[in-house]
């Protein structure tokens, strides 16, 4: 019990503070900038010759919409000049451009996601409901079955997040960093790469959501006798 504590705490409470604390603590009003988020990102859709896509604001968190080829930003984030709003931007807008050159890794995942999807809901149903019923049943069996699909379920999870950090990397270091140093002063060049180091750890921390499961999952078999 001692090593599960000390496992959430260390590897998903402490980074999802740090990951909060670089992105506030960078999201002061700059008025010196020549343009909020959104203005930024309309001239970067410009410049990229991605006119049709659009930008909106979200309450579903930020991320680029592959299907409708959209940027769906934070809600009051566009409206912004802060370096956090700057960056996430264009790290999303990165996500467009990767989409409009087709690069592999993107695709590849994409692909596997909507293949896969209905195993990671129907994981998640057996994990957190179907499997502590079935444990009480005892039958051995349907109990192999539903750990069975339990464990694929969190694996492939573990193994889409990681797919996703290298996407994610790629749109943050080797897209919207140097778009970011060649739009933004040179003194704000560091916190911006913060912002984008910050925006790509999300997946580690769903990775590591995905690695308490597989304990959850111990927990419940080890119940067995």
């Amino acid at each position: 019990m001692a090593f599960a504590i000390i496992f959430f705490l260390f590897f998903f409470l402490l980074p999802k503070a740090w990951l909060s604390l670089s992105l506030n603590r960078n999201d002061k009003e700059m008025l010196q900038m020549p343009f909020n988020a959104r203005e930024f990102g309309k001239i970067l859709l410009q410049e990229n010759e991605l006119e049709e896509v659009k930008i909106e604001e979200t309450n579903l968190g930020d991320h680029y919409d592959l299907r409708d080829k959209t940027v769906r930003i934070l809600e009051g984030r566009l409206e912004k000049k802060s370096l956090t709003s700057l960056a996430i931007v264009c790290h999303e807008i990165s996500h467009a451009i990767q989409h409009k050159e087709s690069y592999g890794p993107l695709m590849r995942r994409t692909e596997i996601v909507e293949k896969t999807q209905w195993i990671s809901k129907v994981g998640g149903l057996i994990l957190y409901s179907g499997l502590p019923i079935v444990l009480a049943t005892g039958f051995l069996g349907l109990i192999k079955i539903f750990v069975g699909i339990a464990l694929i379920s969190i694996l492939l999870n573990v193994f889409i997040h990681f797919m996703t950090l290298d996407v994610e990397m790629d749109a943050s270091f080797k897209r919207a960093m140097p778009i970011l140093e060649e739009k933004i002063p040179e003194a704000y060049h560091a916190q911006c790469r913060d912002v984008l180091r910050a925006a790509a750890f999300t997946y580690v921390i769903g990775a590591l959501t995905s690695f308490l499961s597989l304990r959850y999952l111990w927990i419940l078999v080890s119940r067995i006798r």
